[in-house]
């Protein structure tokens, strides 16, 4: 998998979220820790919630 570090991540390293593709979900990681456990919501799910970030619908 391609993994992608989210733009709201840290540049110090603190709060990294990375997200990755597989097939029609959406796979979520710690970046510093990517043993743990990963957390995977469905395609449509994700473009909803990332609307709502783009659109600052969530605080």
């Amino acid at each position: 998998m391609k993994w992608i570090k989210s733009s709201f991540s840290e540049a110090s390293g603190n709060n990294c979220v990375e997200i990755a593709q597989k097939k029609n979900l959406i796979v979520i990681r710690d970046s510093k820790d990517p043993m743990l456990p990963w957390a995977t919501v469905r395609g449509a799910a994700w473009s909803r919630f990332a609307k709502a970030v783009a659109e600052e619908r969530l605080s």
